[in-house]
Parts: C-alpha cells; structure tokens; sequence
C-alpha cells in the first residue's frame, strides 16, 4: 500500500465521521487560537507576570494597547465562529462573505470589548483572591508569590474570564478556557459556576465545581474536593445539580459535597474524606465518620 493510498484512507475518514474544523464551512473555533488570546488577556491582568516583557511608566501604554487590540481582533473572530456553528443568534455562513457588516460580526466585537471593560473588575476581584491564599497559606511568602506560582489562582483567574463570557451567552469558548487550565492545573471549574470573592483553592489538584454550583464569599477548600451532582442524567442539564457552599464555609481535602439541594451553611467545616449530600446548618463541623 502506498502513501497516496493511505491519505485516501484518512480522508474518507473525514468524509464519514466529521469532526473536522474547515475554515468557512464548519467554521469552529479554534482551541489554539483561543488558549493564544486567553494568554494575552492574563499578561493584560498580570503584566509582567505570565511572559518576559521589558515593562516601565513610558511603554505600559503601549504594550497595554497592543495586546488589548489584538485580543478584541481575535476573540471577535472565535466567538463570531461560535455563534455561528451553534447558530445560538440569527447568524448564518454566508455572512462570512461580508464580516463588517454581519449581525454575528457586531455581536461578538461588542461581547470582546465588553471583556476588555470588565478587566478592572476581574483585577479586582482576583486581588482579593490572592489575598485570600496569602492570608490562608501559612506558606505564602508575598502575594507576588500566589500570582507566579499557585495554580489555584491561575484556575480561579480564568474562570473570572471563562466566566464573564459564559454569562454573555457565548458558546464553547467558555469551555476551550476552562479545560486548558484544567490540563495545566489538575483543578476543573466549570464556567457556569457562580463563585463569589476571596475564593481560595489550596494545592488543588482533582478540584471538581459543577456547572451550577453557587459558592459564597471567603471559601477555601483543599485539594481534591468534588462539588458535583447526584445524577448525570441528560434531561436534567437545565436543572441545578450542584451544591450551594455558602461564605465563610472550609472544605478539607477530598471532601464531596453532592445534589443540586445540598446546603452548606455559612462557617461551616466539612472534614477530609466525607462524604455530604445532605445540607448542614451554619457552623457546622462534620468529619468522616
């Protein structure tokens, strides 16, 4: 068998199982494109933190804006291509053929801009969680610390980001975003989470948040703790599957909290190993066995 002969044979593979990503016909966001502009907008929120650059007072605002252009140019691309293979608005292919002036276009510019606006929020919001694992972690040293090196604030940063664009009804990309930093960091956020300030994950690794989980203000949990659903049955995906952990509450490692009714009340401590599906009273404490 020749060469021609197995590319023939890889090419009716395409033609019969699909999943191929050809520019302008699925049109599909591109998982490398989006990881690229994820990047951009983490060097925007952390300058000089996530990549080499010689920054001073008189560059800043240079650089600043480069990168703030491009992730508008780019992102306006990915999220256009999303909304058009989910067809989730009134966009079609053949507005490929005239971009500037497609409905999709418009939406998904002003949904990149709308990011760019809200990047002041999310630093703030990520300021109080790196001083939520400085102040938690008896073996942080500075904050500058947390941000160079916690992979729990890397997951908890993109999922602000991840997040901000699952709110605004755009598809996939969302997900691309939340599973990069997933197979970097070990931790699974889902985007559709709704999780409150000073939020801190200590080590990490094996971290599951379900979709509709809702996490209050000043919570910590420990590596390898689950918030997941008591059932994985399709028809209940528009349904709340997932715990609600209010403030103040500590979840040791390798806790699991299941149900989409399940309440941990505010200040409450749920211990390594158990085991929760119930809810709990404020102040709790419950431990394995």
């Amino acid at each position: 068998m020749n060469i021609d002969m197995l590319i023939d044979g890889i090419l009716d593979s395409y033609d019969r199982y699909g999943l191929i990503n050809r520019n302008h016909t699925e049109d599909f966001p591109n998982r490398q494109n989006v990881v690229s502009i994820l990047s951009d907008i983490q060097t925007v929120i952390f300058p000089g933190f996530k990549t080499a650059e010689d920054i001073d007072s008189v560059n800043i605002r240079y650089i600043t804006g480069q990168k703030v252009n491009n992730i508008i140019a780019n992102l306006t691309r990915e999220i256009q291509k999303a909304l058009i293979y989910t067809k989730a608005q009134t966009c079609t292919h053949d507005e490929i053929n005239n971009i500037a002036e497609s409905h999709c276009f418009k939406l998904a510019e002003k949904t990149a801009i709308a990011l760019i606006e809200e990047i002041p929020e999310i630093r703030r919001k990520i300021q109080l969680d790196v001083k939520a694992a400085f102040n938690g972690d008896p073996a942080a040293k500075s904050n500058e610390e947390v941000v160079l090196s916690y992979p729990g604030l890397e997951a908890i940063l993109v999922y602000r980001i991840a997040h901000f664009l699952y709110e605004n009804g755009v598809p996939i990309i969302p997900r691309i975003m939340s599973e990069h930093v997933h197979g970097k960091t070990g931790i699974d956020i889902h985007p559709g989470a709704t999780i409150g300030e000073s939020f801190f994950i200590d080590h990490g690794t094996g971290v599951v948040i379900g979709e509709t989980c809702i996490i209050g203000t000043n919570v910590k949990i420990y590596q390898g703790v689950t918030l997941g659903a008591l059932s994985v049955k399709k028809n209940l995906q528009n349904k709340k599957r997932h715990p609600t952990i209010e403030d103040d509450v500590t979840i040791y490692a390798n806790a699991t909290i299941l149900g989409g009714e399940t309440i941990i009340g505010r200040g409450s401590t749920i211990g390594g190993n158990t085991w929760v599906t119930e809810s709990v009273a404020a102040g709790s404490v419950i431990t394995q066995g």
